[in-house]
């Protein structure tokens, strides 16, 4: 079945490879793909047959916009798939559909809605709580330079001892999502920290965040947020990503213009940053009700 399968996706491993998409990208692709090709085997028991000359070729030309609709349809009722999640799904099917095989069986596919909730952001009083009660060295830097340098969790848990230079307030991070490289601003408290981290360090591992021969996992700095939140006394939802959401809207709060934060958030869209505005809190105090104005 792997050789099988491996057959039928070459064409889009290759075309990924050539596009620069990350090794994770790559793999989900790959996946979601193999997900739905189960789901259609299941769906067309009468077409059970062994897959000779080219491996799954009848199956994949045979796939028509009803399929795609209809496995749509199975991850939101039956799996409860949430929308972002159905979104990065029909986007890895329409890749290797669409763009590698040519194939036009994605006009009007529509996308469940997603909700539009805005962004959590933790106040500084409680990110300082839970920078100071965090004992563990590796673990207060990581939620130092999360909230410090705004970066995705994805982001941080990669990033390797040669990426920061201690003595400069900015730093380029190397293929940050999307493989492009972008400024980061990096904080004195964060650079003290590190260098004081470092200096104990006797593994030769690259990576900041080591964990044996490799770094930690996104799994594990969410858990390391959580339990700093927990310590803090923060009784609501907190994760990593939240306190990238608290680096663009104190940034904000304080007066820097959005053109540079959305550079430092790596956002393609300024649309995609001026979602901060709304929660603002320094912004929305400086607004008068029009009450106080007659």
């Amino acid at each position: 079945m792997q050789a099988e399968n491996d057959e039928i996706f070459r064409e889009l491993l290759t075309e990924l490879k050539i596009r620069g998409y990350s090794e994770r990208t790559i793999k989900t692709y790959i996946y979601e793909n193999m997900k739905f090709l189960d789901f259609l085997k299941g769906k067309r028991k009468e077409h059970q047959r062994p897959l000779i000359a080219e491996p799954g070729k009848w199956l994949l030309h045979s796939i028509t916009r009803e399929d795609i609709r209809d496995y749509e349809a199975y991850l939101v009722s039956d799996l409860k798939k949430k929308p972002a999640s159905v979104g990065l799904i029909l986007s890895a099917l329409k890749f290797f559909y669409s763009t590698v095989l040519d194939r036009n069986i994605f006009y009007k596919i529509s996308r469940p809605k997603r909700a539009k909730k805005l962004p959590t952001v933790i106040n500084k009083w409680d990110i300082s709580k839970m920078i100071e009660l965090t004992s563990n060295k590796k673990h207060r830097l990581l939620i130092e330079v999360l909230y410090g340098s705004g970066l995705r969790v994805s982001e941080a848990v990669t990033l390797k001892r040669d990426d920061i230079n201690p003595d400069q307030r900015f730093s380029i991070l190397r293929s940050g999502k999307g493989n492009k490289d972008r400024q980061i601003i990096v904080s004195l408290k964060f650079r003290q920290t590190m260098r004081n981290y470092l200096k104990k360090r006797e593994d030769s591992n690259k990576f900041l965040f080591n964990y044996k021969d490799s770094h930690i996992s996104t799994r594990q700095a969410q858990r390391i947020v959580r339990n700093a939140a927990v310590r803090a006394g923060i009784r609501s939802r907190v994760f990593c990503h939240a306190l990238r959401s608290s680096f663009a809207t104190h940034l904000l709060d304080s007066g820097i213009d959005i053109s540079y934060i959305q550079a430092l958030l790596g956002h393609e869209r300024l649309s995609t940053t001026e979602i901060y505005t709304k929660v603002s809190v320094e912004r929305l105090r400086d607004i008068r009700s029009p009450l106080d104005r007659i």
